[in-house]
């Protein structure tokens, strides 16, 4: 098994039974990704979870640098757009990539949101973005941010255009 590098905190996913597919999928998808490790319902976690004898309860992966632990729970939780895992890409081609392969079979939101398949939702971002709403122009930052608010998959070159608008019309 492969050794489990140690983090402070950890993001810990509670599936119903679909952990290890789940992280097959994320894994297939990030370029840094790699499963770290599975661990199975021995007797006694069979017994007290009612979960099959060496049935997948966890599994440690680790995507682009940052260690996830994904578990085979049961039906007691269920994700929610409270907790969601923000994307920062460098381009539209990064950005249309992930927006495509983690939006697949869910759903999409306003703003760069979608939940995959399995119901966690994550943020599709351009790191762009960051700076130009820190921007001290107030126009520039009202343009950037009217033209946000109306997609769902980021567009970098519309917003590039939103920041330049204001930019010219300033002076």
């Amino acid at each position: 098994m492969a050794r489990i590098a140690t983090q402070k905190i950890t993001p810990f996913l509670w599936f119903n039974t679909q952990a290890e597919e789940a992280v097959k999928f994320y894994t297939h998808i990030f370029k840094k990704s790699k499963i770290l490790g599975v661990t199975r319902y021995d007797e006694a976690g069979s017994r007290a979870s009612g979960r099959p004898e060496g049935s997948v309860m966890t599994v440690a992966f680790r995507l682009e640098g940052q260690n996830f632990t994904a578990l085979n729970g049961g039906r007691v939780f269920k994700f929610s757009p409270a907790t969601s895992f923000v994307v920062t890409c460098e381009n539209q081609k990064e950005i249309d990539y992930l927006w495509e392969k983690l939006s697949k079979g869910g759903k999409t939101s306003q703003c760069g949101w979608l939940d995959d398949k399995y119901g966690v939702t994550w943020q599709i971002v351009p790191t762009v973005l960051a700076k130009m709403l820190q921007d001290k122009n107030k126009k520039r930052v009202e343009r950037v941010t009217e033209a946000f608010l109306r997609m769902k998959k980021f567009d970098i070159a519309t917003l590039k255009r939103a920041y330049k608008m204001a930019k010219a019309r300033k002076n």
